[in-house]
């Protein structure tokens, strides 16, 4: 990507993150917003992956405006940042009843940097060496993805071995866990 196209790109996401409703606006949407004012395809991972950089270091630089202005940090702030990196509306909620519960450092000790792959989705937990959890967005369509990896050239590469789920696939599969978990609990106790 030339430096102009950046330049652009980078000029129109910070203009529309600027008069977002950070509450709703997700990263998929601000692509999707720039991309129809410029004219140009911002769904190539290396795109995705420029836009992501921008609006992290938007967030960011929210972060630091806010608490140079008083001392204080604005609690709505972290909900911003939830937001626009795109995670389904559970993880929001639980991470939301999690931090209610910690003090403000345990807060800043888990929240490190997010990881994505080369394909510029976000890792969400690593299950093994080989396997991993994560978000990306296919086609307008959010996915998580729990799939096995393998190594070529220096790269990891996702297999055929995995599954691809949707939201609402997801969270049917969410709200049989407790099934799951009980079933499980009775195979043990039978052994």
């Amino acid at each position: 990507m030339d430096e102009e196209t950046k330049r652009q790109i980078e000029e129109t996401v910070l203009e529309i993150l600027r008069d977002a409703d950070m509450t709703s606006t997700t990263e998929f949407k601000v692509r999707s917003l720039a991309a129809e004012r410029l004219g140009i395809d911002l769904s190539h991972p290396d795109r995705k992956l420029f836009v992501r950089g921008v609006v992290e270091s938007f967030l960011v630089s929210q972060n630091s405006n806010d608490g140079h202005d008083d001392g204080k940090s604005d609690p709505g702030q972290e909900q911003q940042e939830e937001v626009a990196v795109e995670q389904p509306e559970q993880n929001r909620e639980e991470e939301e009843e999690e931090a209610e519960d910690e003090d403000e450092g345990a807060k800043k000790r888990r929240r490190g940097p997010k990881e994505y792959n080369d394909d510029g989705d976000l890792i969400i937990c690593r299950l093994s060496s080989k396997r991993r959890v994560t978000l990306r967005d296919f086609r307008g369509k959010t996915l998580l993805s729990i799939r096995e990896y393998y190594m070529k050239d220096g790269k990891e590469l996702p297999s055929s071995k995995g599954i691809s789920l949707t939201v609402e696939q997801w969270e049917a599969f969410r709200d049989a866990v407790p099934a799951i978990e009980a079933a499980i609990k009775k195979l043990e106790g039978s052994d």
